[in-house]
């Protein structure tokens, strides 16, 4: 069985540093906001060519302390509008709803899978206060004409980064481009921890500092507590872990891009759409997504001729119970992509003779 994410093999590939590392902190006695943490950060801050980057618990909590802070900043209040992407994974308008926020879903290109950034305009009122791009899949947003609406507009542009680090949209590196990016290091990732994790990207020092405080139980002085905080904080054996992992991000992303190439040279099937690559961005193929409306014909094939397939998404956030009231409206390019969408197999150690094979037993579907 050719499996559709190996972990283990991606970790062994660096098993002796990780090791070292690990120890490193377990001997140093200090497991939380101490020496590897920091070290992080700041070599974080560096890849991303930010000022500022914030460890924190989880990708969804990265999103959710940027619009927390700018409301303890005054920049945001209860009730205002957060453009967001429609088939974004739901981790996204969770952290605006959780605010006390508005989600407005805009539907995306149905070439790129990316929110269509000619629509946003036509959903901006005066209560829209933010833009929160989505870099879906691996694949940058096309921001200048984001950022265009932000400077017309006076509104904040939030990048959700959680399935592209590393990757440049004319010139400059996720997570830099907006006014801050959230970021994953769930082990599935291009860069994944061993458990959970999350960053905050900025060139704002206010907030970033705020949010360092809500993070850390409201706290940028122990037991003075400035905000009604949460606890919210990358721990030091996540961030050795990280430490490692990083140096080797841009060879990660160098092999999936070869394989993903492979795919784009080499499938070739009248059932299958192949992913569209923009020319303004660089992909990192977190993952490799084709589109087919014999899904789940294709992906039971694939099974039983040995192949592990996902599906990223299968159901629409406006489709899903915690947002029942939007169960009704209709978004149907989010639909569409939501009901025929199919992640292949795609990671560094994944080997020639596997991606061949996916490839001849793809070529073979009717």
């Amino acid at each position: 069985m050719i499996p559709f994410l190996d972990l283990k093999s991606i970790n062994a590939e660096y098993r002796d540093e990780l090791v070292l590392a690990c120890t490193r902190v377990i001997d140093s006695g200090w497991y939380i906001q101490g020496k590897e943490c920091n070290a992080f950060e700041k070599e974080f801050a560096e890849y991303c060519d930010t000022k500022y980057a914030v460890g924190v618990g989880n990708g969804l909590e990265a999103l959710t302390l940027i619009l927390r802070a700018y409301k303890e900043m005054k920049v945001l209040k209860d009730g205002d509008e957060v453009i967001v992407p429609a088939n974004t994974y739901i981790a996204s308008i969770l952290a605006i709803s959780e605010n006390n926020l508005k989600p407005v879903l805009v539907e995306p290109n149905i070439k790129t899978y990316n929110i269509d950034v000619e629509k946003i305009e036509e959903n901006i009122t005066v209560n829209t206060k933010a833009i929160m791009v989505v870099h879906l899949y691996g694949q940058t947003v096309e921001m200048r004409k984001v950022l265009a609406l932000a400077t017309k507009y006076d509104l904040k542009v939030i990048e959700d980064c959680a399935q592209a680090h590393g990757a440049l949209e004319n010139g400059k590196k996720v997570g830099s481009i907006g006014d801050a990016g959230g970021f994953s290091f769930y082990p599935g990732k291009n860069l994944g921890a061993l458990g959970d994790g999350g960053m905050v990207t900025t060139n704002d020092g206010l907030l970033a500092s705020t949010i360092r405080a809500l993070g850390n139980y409201g706290s940028h002085q122990k037991y003075e507590n400035k905000y009604k905080g949460k606890n919210s904080r990358l721990d030091e054996i996540q961030a050795a872990m990280l430490r490692v992992k990083l140096k080797y991000l841009d060879d990660e992303i160098k092999k999936r891009r070869e394989i993903a190439n492979y795919y784009l040279e080499h499938i070739q099937n009248e059932y299958i759409s192949l992913p569209f690559v923009g020319k303004s961005g660089t992909h990192v193929w977190h993952l490799f997504v084709i589109k087919t409306k014999k899904r789940k014909l294709l992906q039971e094939y694939l099974q039983d001729n040995g192949i592990q397939t996902l599906i990223h998404y299968p159901i629409p956030p406006h489709k899903q119970e915690a947002y029942s009231k939007w169960n009704k409206e209709k978004y149907s390019i989010s639909e569409i992509i939501h009901n025929e969408v199919l992640s292949l197999p795609i990671y560094g150690v994944q080997t020639l003779e596997q991606t061949m094979k996916i490839v001849e037993v793809l070529n073979d579907f009717r």
